[in-house]
């Protein structure tokens, strides 16, 4: 059954929401869309804000542009981070363990199944998976910094 739960607080700036699809690999990759997406359309919210103000052009028109983009922008981001957080928790459980490793392969994974979808040439595809995966790896290093 379908739940959600909202959290707040004015300490710390974290916003929980959780959507219970029945599957933990449901759950892990819509959290991930919902959340990423979220951040996408809220850095393209200030981004157009901003040219917004530059240009000292305000209007119906550019609003409904921006509309267009930010829904855009997180619908996309949105997804990458979906299918990464889908394949990470695959990587986990085919493997059996929860390491850096599974970031790695999700990560590469995620970085040419997205090359792919855009049609890009294979030298392309591959050269995204290494840099799919060495960036997931350096964000799982840096979690263990903290």
């Amino acid at each position: 059954m379908p739940r959600s739960r909202f959290a707040g607080s004015l300490i710390s700036p974290k916003v929980d929401v959780y959507i219970d699809m029945g599957n933990p690999f449901l759950n892990h990759t819509v959290d991930a869309f919902l959340k990423i997406g979220t951040v996408a359309a809220t850095k393209t919210v200030a981004e157009e804000t901003y040219g917004m103000v530059t240009r000292g052009s305000v209007s119906s028109h550019n609003f409904e542009k921006s509309l267009k983009k930010m829904c855009k922008e997180g619908a996309y981001w949105g997804t990458v981070a979906g299918v990464y957080a889908g394949m990470e928790y695959g990587a986990e459980r085919i493997r059996g363990t929860n390491d850096w490793k599974n970031a790695m392969i999700g990560g590469a994974l995620t970085g040419a199944l997205i090359s792919a979808a855009c049609n890009n040439n294979r030298d392309k595809i591959v050269m995204d998976a290494i840099t799919g995966g060495a960036v997931a790896t350096a964000s799982e290093f840096l979690n263990y910094l903290t």
